[in-house]
């Protein structure tokens, strides 16, 4: 095999070969994202409310609670508040801030079907190098919506 070949794995691959003891996986990124914005206001939310949003049964919050108060991201007392703690809210921040970018993005370029679904699907799977990619070529768009009209007037013009 050639040396200077790019090496590919597969989706589950990469993540085996990136994994690190303390990395969240998607599921509990989902659940702190979703902590984060229940507590915005109030600073704290409840089982019941996160259940809720998520479509889960309360049995599974308490469940994904205990494995996140383990990686010291949130405090809980069983029947009680939930809380972020410092790391917790910094991580639930960036999880917002990067499904907000990816949605933002894909809105720019006219996705309306199934948007939430993609965003959940592509979120798990960027790095913080293409965010920061898609942060910057969404703000050089909104500085020029000229190219956003031309772009939108390309793909009706495409898709007739």
């Amino acid at each position: 095999m050639d040396e200077n070949r790019e090496k590919f794995y597969t989706a589950r691959g990469y993540a085996v070969k990136n994994a690190e003891e303390d990395e969240l996986t998607s599921s509990m990124e989902d659940y702190l994202e979703m902590i984060y914005r229940l507590s915005a206001k109030e600073g704290y939310t409840r089982v019941k409310d996160v259940a809720d949003s998520l479509h889960v049964q309360p049995p599974s919050v308490t469940k994904m609670l205990q494995k996140l108060h383990e990686k010291g991201q949130v405090r809980y007392e069983k029947y009680g508040l939930i809380r972020l703690t410092r790391q917790g809210h910094q991580i639930g921040a960036y999880l917002l801030k990067r499904h907000n970018t990816l949605r933002e993005f894909l809105q720019l370029i006219g996705v309306s079907e199934h948007l939430h679904e993609d965003v959940e699907g592509i979120e798990h799977n960027v790095s913080d190098h293409t965010l920061q990619c898609l942060l910057d070529f969404i703000a050089f768009l909104r500085s020029k919506p000229q190219l956003i009209e031309e772009f939108k007037r390309r793909r009706a013009k495409n898709n007739l």
